[in-house]
């Protein structure tokens, strides 16, 4: 039987869930608040109630070939960060190319997604929508949220006293578009995350001052890894992994500062996190270090009060005369289209099983798909959520009993404090969280078998980035294009650097970082043996 799925948002969540329904046989129909595609990616210069905003110089941190759909590699030519309108024109190229938008009623309004009355038997939900001021109602068998989580602004206004007081403009980053405005000003950023940095840094080059304030500090990554390659094709592979989950966890935590210092150190910056080993989402910027040395961004510590005209720090220290208060610190989730008690079932946390299923519902017709964050880029991430959860509403897939949801729902959440932090519930490991998924579905790469039967591709695998390719290789959706696209990343990862022809293109040395990442841990356990 064609079972109707109604799908909430047109972002790369949504796509990515639209085209898993329709490999599965179902029947998908995507509601778009907006009157385009694209979701976050999608640039507008004013902001939209409902609608994650983005800044006009926003780039990807992750790399072209580390955040393509897993059976579609981007064109040769395109940078390998990009700038928000190509990662876009990417996106529509998806879509028209999977089909996708016949499938999408845009400028439609989801207001209301409620249980029918004989839900515990069918799994029904009613779906109001609302489309030029009118409603309309439907029945569906399954319901795939994926509207995003950065959408509603979180401002701690109540966590900074005398900010009432405060009789400079007040804002949160999602308002923020672009630098001009602030020309010649005094300028306070509140949030060291992504946002917060790249906002301080464009702010820099034009106003008087910059200052960033935070609670914790964070690591500062570049995009520009080892030997000059993309970040995450050298730091997020199999075989880094292996190391993190088999090594001590002193030597694990020894090597991961070592590897965010790599570049500067942090504590020379003021922005040494507070619990260094804490795998919390670092922050990706080339220019903030810059930008601290030339004087023109400094980083302070938590405020601790504001008056009229300036900002009091933890240490003492204050910045006067400012301008400008720019509130980067993060969203909230809301669904304000569903009972919040349904996703927030307990201590008003995010608990759902694998990170996408509510596990008190009596039936499994309920999915987030887009709701972690990782290493790892989000549109992978969704495509393999999507093509779960819709196994799970087809019954190809079947959910544990509920204890058991719970059970591994608490496991996790103690691993993801102790490894991210108390405040990062939604945050996990991008490996680990994948090969979990693709094992539900049949799609996870056996390497062994692979080392087996083919040994350059298993190279490749298990040393090399864990691209997405690799969750097509094998099982449902399998893409017979997945083994040339592994074994070709490098050269579309050079193709737009070497645009000046001055030698051969050098792809790197699998066994040379190998033998990098094991000398550590071998010195370690040379000078143990020595002490015994």
């Amino acid at each position: 039987m064609v079972r109707r799925v109604a799908i909430i948002g047109a972002g790369v969540s949504g796509l990515a869930s639209i085209r898993s329904c329709l490999e599965e046989g179902l029947e998908p129909t995507c509601f778009e608040r907006s009157n385009d595609i694209g979701g976050l990616w999608k640039f507008s210069d004013h902001v939209e109630e409902g609608r994650a905003s983005i800044y006009k110089s926003v780039f990807t941190n992750s790399s072209k070939e580390m955040m393509c759909f897993p059976d579609v590699p981007f064109p040769d030519d395109f940078p390998n960060f990009m700038y928000h309108g190509k990662l876009q024109e990417y996106i529509i190229a998806f879509a028209r190319e999977k089909d996708l938008l016949k499938y999408i009623q845009f400028e439609t309004l989801i207001t209301s997604i409620i249980k029918r009355p004989d839900f515990s038997i069918t799994g029904q939900w009613d779906v109001t929508t609302e489309k030029d001021g009118k409603k309309a109602s439907a029945v569906f068998d399954a319901v795939m949220i994926c509207s995003g989580h950065h959408v509603y602004p979180n401002i701690p206004k109540e966590s900074f006293p005398g900010l009432k007081d405060f009789k400079g403009q007040c804002f949160h980053s999602r308002d923020y578009k672009e630098p001009g405005t602030w020309k010649g000003k005094r300028v306070l950023v509140i949030g060291l995350g992504n946002s917060g940095c790249d906002i301080a840094a464009e702010l820099s080059h034009t106003a008087e001052q910059v200052m960033v304030s935070s609670r914790s500090g964070s690591w500062v990554m570049s995009r520009v890894w080892d030997d000059g390659y993309p970040w995450d094709m050298v730091f997020v592979t199999r075989f880094q992994t292996f190391l993190k989950n088999s090594l001590p966890t002193a030597v694990s935590d020894w090597w991961y500062v070592k590897q965010m210092n790599a570049r500067f150190k942090h504590e020379n910056y003021g922005l040494m996190p507070l619990n260094g080993t804490l795998r919390k989402e670092p922050v990706f910027n080339d220019e903030l270090p810059a930008r601290i040395l030339c004087g023109t961004v400094s980083i302070k510590p938590n405020v601790k009060k504001f008056t009229e005209t300036t900002a009091i720090f933890e240490d003492g220290t204050m910045f006067e005369k400012i301008d400008c208060v720019i509130f980067a610190t993060g969203y909230g989730y809301a669904y304000p289209f569903l009972d919040e008690s349904i996703i927030r079932s307990r201590n008003n946390e995010v608990t759902l099983f694998k990170g996408i299923f509510p596990p008190q519902l009596e039936k499994s017709t309920l999915a987030v798909i887009g709701l972690v964050q990782s290493l790892g880029a989000a549109i992978p991430t969704t495509d393999l959520q999507a093509r779960y959860a819709a196994q799970v509403v087809k019954g190809t897939c079947v959910l544990p009993p509920v204890k058991d949801m719970m059970d591994d729902i608490d496991e996790k959440m103690g691993k993801k404090r102790k490894l991210f932090g108390k405040s990062e519930t939604i945050q996990t490991d991008y490996i680990d969280y994948m090969d979990e998924l693709a094992s539900f579905i049949g799609a996870k790469p056996n390497i062994l078998w692979l080392f087996l039967t083919d040994p350059k591709l298993a190279v490749e695998v298990f040393f090399g980035p864990c691209s997405p390719y690799q969750f097509r290789l094998v099982g449902p959706g399998k893409w017979p294009g997945a083994r040339n696209a592994i074994l070709t990343q490098w050269d579309r990862t050079l193709k737009p650097t070497s645009t000046r022809i001055v030698g051969d293109l050098l792809k790197p040395s699998v066994f040379f970082h190998l033998f990098k990442l094991l000398a550590i841990p071998i010195l370690f356990i040379a000078l143990f043996l020595m002490l015994i």
